[in-house]
Order: C-alpha cells, then sequence, then structure tokens
C-alpha cells in the first residue's frame, strides 16, 4: 500500500461563530437533533453512513481515468481486465462481503478503521515529512518577540479549546448539511503513541492536565495553564512564564529527547521502551508532554523568505519538536506557524482552530486578559535521565532526520498574475482550474499527464476523511496537448479547458459523496480472505500506476495562512500544496527529485499561459459579436 497522507480543501475567511442553537432549531431535512450530545456533536447521531458504491460505477470510472496515462496496447489490456472482474463471480462475492461489513449494527464507517490503521498508525515511515503537515502564520506587526506572540496566540486559543471540550462549538456545515465532527476530541490534550505493528492514541483529561510545555533548546518545560486558584493566566502572565522559558533554557543546547519522534515508527517504539527503561521518572516527564493542551516549539531562528520559514515549520531542526502532537512553532522574530499530527484527524479541525485564534488577535476580538496578582510559579523543566543506550538511540535518530531532510527541497511559488477574483471572472472554477494548471506544468515538464491525487472530504458521513479526486482525465490531457501545440486555436483551447473543468467538477463531486474509485477498490481488496486469488484488475500495470500518486495536491485557503505544505507521498513525486487567494495562487512544492525549481518554473508559465489563451477568446469573441451587432 502506498502512503497516502490525508489532505482537505477547506476555503474560509473568518472563524465560524460558536453559538448556541436553541432547542426549537428546526434541523435540515434528514438529520434529527440530539439534545443530550451537546451543540457540537448534535446532529453527529443522524450523520448517513458511507455508502459502498457498486461495482460498474466503480470500475466505469476507474477505467476512465486509466486511459490519459495508458498507450492504446495498454488500455485494451486495462480494459480486458476491468471488465472481467465486473463480470465475475468474485468481484459479485467481494462486493456482497463489502456490503454486509457497512451494514454491520454499530458499524458507522465501513472504511474507517482500515484506513486509519494503512494509512496512518500502521504507517512506519517518519511522521515527519511524509505524514505531517504545516501551515505558516500570517505575520502579525503587532506582536514581534517570541513571547509576546507565544503567549498571545495560547491566550486566543483557550475558548476555542472551551467550546470544543464542552461540545458548545457550533458543527460545521456543507451546503447546509452538517459534517462529522467525531475527530475534534483529538485536537486537544492527546497524542500518538509508537507501538508495533500499529500506532495507537490516547486522550486527556483537560482538566487534570490543564498545562501546555514548552520546547526551547531541546529542553521541556511545563507550563500551568491557570493560577492555583482557577484563575486563567492572562496573556500578560503567560508572556512572563514564556521569558523565563527562554531565560531557563539558557544558551546551551540540551540532549534531543524529541528527535526521538522524528524516526521510524518501528525504531521510535524500541526507543521510547528504552527511555522508559532507562529512568523511572522518565515515564512522568513524557506523560507531561504527552497529555498538554499543546507542545509549543520556540525556536531560537529568525526565518524571513517563504522558503525559510515554511521548512522550519515543516520539519525544524528535527530536534526542537516532539513530532507526536500537534505543535505551535514561535520563532525569534515573532514568526509563528503550525504543525499538524495527522494520525486522528485531517486538515479541517486544525485550520479552523488556526483561524479562529488568529483572526480573534488580528481583529483585536480576543480576550487577554487581566493579571490577577497572584504569584506565578516558575515553569517546571521535565528531566530525562539518560543511559548510554539511550543518547545512541537520540544519535541515530538524529542522523537519520538530518539525511531524511537534507534530500528533501522546498519550494514555494507566490504567484501574482491573478486569482480567483480572474478566474471566476473566466466562468471557471477556480480549484478545478488550478488542477489544469498544474496539468499543464506537468505536461511541460515530463512531455505526458501526471498522475494526481487530488484530496476531497468526506465527513458528510459519520467518521468520514477522504476520497481521492482523479484529476487527470482524457478532457485534460486533451486541453494540455491542445495549449502545446502551436497550430491549436484559442477558441479551441477554451472549448477543452472548459470541458476539462467540467469533467473535473463531475468527479470532485462523486468523491465527496463517497462514490470515487480508490476507496472502494481498497475495501473490495481488504474483503479477500487469506489463499483467495487477487484479481486480474489488482495485478495489471496500469493499478499501480494510476495509484502512483506523481502530484499530491491538495487546496487550503486562508486569509490568515502564508503557506502551508506537506511531502510528497512517492519517492519521485512532488507535494503540491496550494491556496488561491483573490489575487494570486500559491503552491508549496516538495520533493527529493533535486527539480521541484523546474515545476516551480512551470507552473508559473502554465499559469500565464492559460490567462493570456483565456483574455485572447475572450476578446476576439466580444469582437466577433459587435461584428454581428453592426450587420444588423
Amino acid at each position: 500500500m502506498l502512503r497516502l497522507t490525508s489532505r482537505l480543501t477547506v476555503t474560509r475567511r473568518f472563524p465560524m461563530p460558536p453559538s448556541r442553537k436553541s432547542s426549537t432549531e428546526v434541523p435540515p431535512k434528514g438529520y434529527a437533533i440530539d439534545p443530550a450530545a451537546g451543540p457540537m456533536l448534535r446532529f453527529q447521531a443522524s450523520l448517513p453512513r458511507l455508502p459502498v458504491p457498486t461495482i460498474s460505477s466503480t470500475a466505469n470510472k476507474y477505467l476512465e481515468s486509466t486511459h490519459p496515462h495508458l498507450t492504446p496496447a495498454e488500455y485494451a489490456q486495462t480494459e480486458a481486465a476491468v471488465h472481467a472482474f465486473m463480470a465475475s463471480e468474485q468481484a459479485a462475492e467481494l462486493q456482497k462481503r463489502l456490503e454486509a461489513r457497512a451494514a454491520e449494527p454499530g458499524m458507522l464507517n465501513w472504511l474507517s478503521e482500515w484506513w486509519n490503521d494503512t494509512a496512518y498508525m500502521g504507517y512506519r515511515d517518519p511522521v515527519v515529512v511524509f505524514v505531517s503537515y504545516f501551515y505558516v502564520h500570517l505575520n502579525d506587526p503587532l506582536r514581534t518577540k517570541p513571547a509576546q506572540r507565544a503567549a498571545s496566540l495560547l491566550k486566543a486559543m483557550l475558548p476555542f479549546r472551551k467550546m470544543v471540550e464542552t461540545k458548545e462549538l457550533e458543527p460545521e456545515k456543507v451546503r447546509g448539511a452538517p459534517l462529522c465532527m467525531d475527530s475534534y476530541k483529538w485536537l486537544f490534550h492527546s497524542s500518538r503513541y509508537p507501538t508495533k505493528p500499529s500506532d495507537t492514541a490516547r486522550k486527556f483529561d483537560p482538566a487534570t492536565h490543564n498545562h501546555v510545555v514548552f520546547v526551547r533548546k531541546n529542553k521541556f518545560f511545563l507550563v500551568p495553564l491557570v493560577h492555583p486558584s482557577g484563575a486563567e493566566l492572562s496573556a500578560a502572565e503567560l508572556e512572563t512564564q514564556v521569558d523565563r522559558v527562554i531565560e531557563l533554557a539558557g544558551e546551551t543546547a540540551g540532549t534531543p529527547v524529541g528527535a526521538l519522534t522524528s524516526d521510524n515508527r518501528d525504531n521510535w517504539t524500541d526507543a521510547r521502551a528504552a527511555l522508559l527503561a532507562a529512568n523511572p521518572a522518565n515515564a512522568a516527564s513524557l506523560e507531561a508532554i504527552e497529555s498538554a493542551m499543546i507542545i509549543v516549539c520556540l525556536d531560537d531562528t529568525k526565518p524571513v523568505t517563504r522558503e525559510d520559514i515554511s521548512t522550519a515549520c515543516w520539519v525544524g531542526n528535527g530536534r526542537n519538536r516532539f513530532y507526536d502532537k500537534h505543535q505551535l512553532i514561535v520563532f525569534d522574530n515573532g514568526r509563528s506557524g503550525f504543525l499538524g499530527e495527522h494520525s486522528c484527524m485531517d486538515g479541517t479541525p486544525t485550520l479552523r482552530m488556526n483561524e479562529f485564534v488568529l483572526a480573534t488577535l488580528a481583529l483585536g476580538k480576543a480576550d487577554l486578559g487581566t493579571p490577577t496578582g497572584e504569584a506565578l510559579p516558575a515553569p517546571i523543566e521535565l528531566p530525562f535521565a539518560l543511559n548510554a543506550t539511550a543518547r545512541d538511540l537520540i544519535a541515530g535518530a538524529e542522523a537519520r532526520f538530518d539525511a531524511l531532510a537534507a534530500a528533501h527541497e522546498l519550494h514555494v511559488l507566490h504567484y501574482e498574475g491573478y486569482g480567483k477574483d480572474a478566474i471566476k471572472g473566466f466562468g471557471a472554477s477556480p480549484d478545478a482550474w488550478v488542477q489544469l494548471v498544474k496539468q499543464l506544468a506537468f505536461h511541460k515538464m515530463c512531455g505526458r499527464p501526471g498522475v494526481t491525487y487530488e484530496s476531497a472530504q468526506t465527513r458528510k458521513y459519520q467518521l468520514g476523511r477522504t476520497e481521492v479526486i482523479r484529476s487527470a482525465s482524457r478532457e485534460t490531457r486533451a486541453w494540455a496537448e491542445a495549449m502545446l501545440d502551436p497550430g491549436a486555436s484559442d477558441a479551441s483551447r477554451v472549448a477543452l479547458l472548459r470541458a476539462a473543468v467540467t469533467r473535473h467538477l463531475q468527479y470532485a463531486a462523486w468523491a465527496a459523496d463517497g462514490q470515487g474509485v480508490d476507496r472502494h477498490l481498497f475495501g473490495l481488496k481488504k474483503m479477500l480472505r487469506e489463499g483467495e486469488r487477487v484479481p486480474a484488475l489488482y495485478l495489471d500495470r496500469a493499478f499501480a500506476r494510476t495509484n502512483h500518486w506523481e502530484l499530491s495536491t491538495s487546496q487550503l485557503s486562508s486569509a490568515y495562512l502564508d503557506g502551508w505544505g506537506y511531502g510528497e507521498v512517492v519517492p519521485d513525486g512532488f507535494g503540491l500544496a496550494y491556496a488561491i487567494g483573490d489575487r494570486y495562487i500559491r503552491w508549496t512544492i516538495t520533493s527529493t527529485r533535486g527539480d521541484a525549481a523546474v515545476l516551480r518554473h512551470y507552473l508559473a508559465e502554465a499559469a500565464t499561459e492559460a490567462r493570456e489563451v483565456m483574455e485572447r477568446a475572450l476578446k476576439a469573441e466580444k469582437a466577433e459579436k459587435e461584428r454581428e451587432k453592426a450587420k444588423l
């Protein structure tokens, strides 16, 4: 199974209101309200279950999606394999088993347990680079000191935590339909744990673990979020505590225990056992870290460029981190960001939380509190007693991280030629347009379509996560080839673009409705019993080729972020996170291939050419209409 990290497409300008709905609320059609579940989860029990698509629907969509990547002879072979599968008794039996699983009493989602294990908990490569994702916060010119920035972010986060933990947060909706909110429970006071053969996660009681952990110079410090009286610390008091942490950490870096979390999960499992065996006190320090509301990494660097701060948020130096948890990252010049631990939730909850924090600060709506006058206890350094074995394991993790990080490159294209406003003016979907630009760029670079994964969220269903939008199609290939054909007319190119946009929107709708290809084929294969023959469809070369995601893409657009990204999902591929603003398009490109800068160049070129063709065609169309009008 290829490593697949789930990406979300989210566009929202302001934090969603936390309002409590009254008991007289009329639920959306088809949904019921459960008052006992609390406002956040009031629709949860009535969310529909993830459907099982029909064999014929999936097979035909799959066959269509392979076409742009195959020669005629290869396509004929794949077509035969697909048709044989559709007609086989085995396919009917696998479908019957899967439908029976979906219908089991108490089965909220036939996919979720399998997918969470295969894509996350059972995935053994390091989470950093391969699983985690990062946000770069928009700069705050009012808070340029690290202690001030960290304190304000934490203080503004506390109301959001309260709404989540008390289940008062208003559930998200798409076109009036509520989304699954189950994963929000993992947003605060939780941690991933390394275990074999598959990791686990634990949620801690926020009432008894009401603290935050800072890491500075590789050293961990616990700071309570309330006074002994129970009063919540103000932003000014938190700032004092952060300043104390920076002073206590000093100038000399400690032994980086956090580097162990950057390693292969089996290595980290063994290292965690060795760390606990080295000294019983280490267990208390680990639990204090793992139970914290969030980790705040206070880095002693001052990144300026988009590339530098993106890289720092994504991987850092591999030491001043604890990658098994969500982390705020604050730099010595006051810049900040966020690193998401991906195993238990996708990007929507963390985006919403970050937007709430950043928006309330930017709009002056954050309650920063007033100091109570109570004495602040000194931050508590969390000690680790290390023996030679533990030190050797840490050194090994550091070396492996350094090699992994060095193999990667990250480039940012902040393209200011146009953005969402212009694309909508052309009568096109901004997301589909940007996907087409990526296909044209890849054609320019490699002379063929790129096998492309775009994420669609399926949270309209119980425990839903994601489905794949297979963005490369016959239509995108035809358009890209016409763009590269000097003899093609602008009118024909625009007609092909509109056909490709229509096809993309159709597949995106299928994916959001749980009617995509990839999760269903995954589920059917999981229903094979020991000793049963694997269907020829899965052994056909096209199956491996069209699951080899050369372009792992996802859109996340926010007025409060200055960048975001993640790693590639295949060794010879690219991570392509993107955002579409009103007047810009921004891509973050990650890869180990060594030619990410080349793709960056072609993306800019393709974006400009797509706009110029559309403008010329519309101008010609307008001129033709005026000529026809003049004849009347």
